[in-house]
């Protein structure tokens, strides 16, 4: 059996079930993952980014921000169901005001 490595890509807009605000797909065609408001994201993917086969579903707590060399700045996500962390990408119609508060908190 083939177990699938590469992000299946899926960019359209959803309902934040955190704020509740609607958020568009992402403008470069990237995959949108998390609210541009909150920077909530929900525990979807398992093995691979856009496999949506976890089970968890749980809300994923942005809390932090780290910088990487080749993808910028990455969100630092925390299942509040599960405890599992995941890193995503920023994107420019984030809410930077939230991303540089989270800038400084120590990871």
């Amino acid at each position: 059996m083939h177990i699938r490595k590469n992000m299946i890509k899926e960019n359209k807009g959803f309902q934040c079930v955190k704020c509740k605000m609607h958020v568009e797909k992402h403008p470069g065609g990237s995959c949108r993952n998390h609210c541009t408001n909150c920077l909530f994201s929900m525990h979807v993917d398992l093995e691979v980014p856009g496999d949506r086969k976890s089970e968890c579903k749980g809300l994923m707590k942005p809390i932090g921000v780290r910088l990487n060399k080749k993808k910028g700045s990455q969100i630092v996500h925390l299942c509040q169901e599960c405890g599992h962390k995941s890193v995503n990408r920023s994107a420019p119609d984030d809410n930077w005001d939230l991303i540089c508060e989270l800038s400084r908190v120590p990871q």
